[in-house]
């Protein structure tokens, strides 16, 4: 007979809920995971093979040791499970000298004593031929940057989780949750949960599920690109650094080959169209292709060969775009994680410790502070990488 009772119920099982679900099953915690649709899925943010995970941190000093600490977390997970799930190749964060970003990334290391250099795109292109960036570029080299398997995170999560003694139950929808004095209520299309402590990892749904971020969360559609290398041996993870590049065609992302054929890329638009995440375009486009695949044909030239796979995927971004992850302003029981903007991924094994600590603990001692609610939710929208 299906419990309805449970010490903690957690909404959305994707990259963030299924370490949630995990470090609390671990715990000893009596936890559900609720899902939509399955586990791993395409929908939302957290499929497409790869997610980049970089100690470069432009976007905050703080979020260095958020990362280092990540980062062990992502070894403890694959020496419990056995699974590879985190590789290294180093990271490249490029863009012409006086790119804001970059120097943000240079003073980030520099604040935490990360190991790095500073090369020229000259430099650049002869340590990694691969690249082939103009010669007066600044890019800023970590050696411990790489990617991370992100479908294979979310599944051995979940099993581990099981293994725990966790329950996930797939392609259930919440229509809603109640807060109580001491507890929630969430009902689903299946049923109705009661538990002492809810924990929000919807994605792109959080706005929906949550009333308080409805108006402080933007789902955006973002589209990656695979294409086969005319030079692989230019591309493999020995050879090829994941980068976040800024070149006159845009903002670019990329990875080395991994166990999907194809280098893959992706593209951040300046002006990105907000969506509805129950309605849109999801299947990508002859336009996305030529969008991208300009990246390759003036920078990568090795790789630009014939296409291999197209796919959409979900970013969505905060008011000031660093992430929220806190207890609820109102209801301390309450716990959201959301708003990762195109680059959270890196850090769900932290995100899903945290989470743990606030339902078990009340409080974290992870460096979260830029990423409490504060007054952040009445300040405006700024662009962020």
């Amino acid at each position: 007979m299906t419990r309805d009772s449970y010490d903690v119920i957690v909404l959305g099982v994707g990259g963030m809920g299924s370490s949630a679900v995990y470090h609390l099953a671990k715990r000893g915690v009596d936890v559900l995971g609720i899902e939509q649709y399955d586990v791993p899925h395409g929908r939302g943010s957290s499929h497409g093979d790869t997610r980049i995970f970089r100690l470069t941190q432009p976007e905050h000093p703080s979020y260095v040791p958020l990362a280092e600490r990540a980062r062990t977390l992502w070894r403890d997970l694959e020496a419990e499970s056995g699974e590879r799930l985190l590789t290294e190749t180093g990271s490249v964060r490029a863009g012409p000298a006086d790119a804001a970003h970059v120097s943000a990334a240079v003073e980030s290391c520099a604040a935490n004593d990360v190991p790095h250099e500073i090369l020229s795109g000259e430099v650049l292109r002869k340590r990694f031929p691969g690249y082939e960036l103009p010669d007066d570029y600044r890019c800023v080299y970590q050696p411990n940057g790489g990617f991370l398997a992100c479908e294979r995170a979310i599944s051995t999560h979940v099993n581990l989780a099981h293994e725990h003694g966790g329950t996930v139950h797939a392609r259930e929808r919440v229509l809603e949750w109640t807060p109580r004095e001491r507890g929630v209520e969430v009902r689903t299309d299946r049923g109705t949960y009661e538990a002492d402590h809810l924990v929000v990892t919807a994605g792109a749904w959080a706005g929906k599920r949550t009333p308080l971020l409805e108006d402080a969360l933007s789902p955006q559609r973002r589209v990656m690109l695979w294409l086969q290398p005319r030079e692989p041996a230019k591309f493999t993870p020995e050879t090829f650094p994941v980068f976040n590049v800024d070149v006159p065609e845009g903002e670019f992302y990329g990875f080395p080959v991994a166990d999907r054929p194809g280098f893959k890329f992706g593209y951040t638009p300046s002006e990105p169209d907000a969506i509805d995440p129950d309605d849109w375009n999801d299947e990508p486009t002859l336009e996305d292709e030529n969008r991208l695949r300009r990246l390759p044909e003036n920078h990568f030239p090795a790789a630009s060969g014939p296409t291999l796979r197209l796919a959409t995927c979900i970013v969505t971004r905060s008011l000031d775009g660093h992430f929220y992850l806190d207890t609820h302003p109102e209801y301390p029981h309450v716990s959201i994680a959301a708003g990762f903007t195109g680059h959270g991924f890196k850090f769900a094994s932290v995100v899903g410790e945290v989470l743990a600590d606030f339902a078990t603990d009340g409080n974290t001692d992870n460096p979260i502070g830029v990423h409490r609610f504060g007054s952040r939710l009445q300040e405006s929208s700024v662009t962020h990488d």
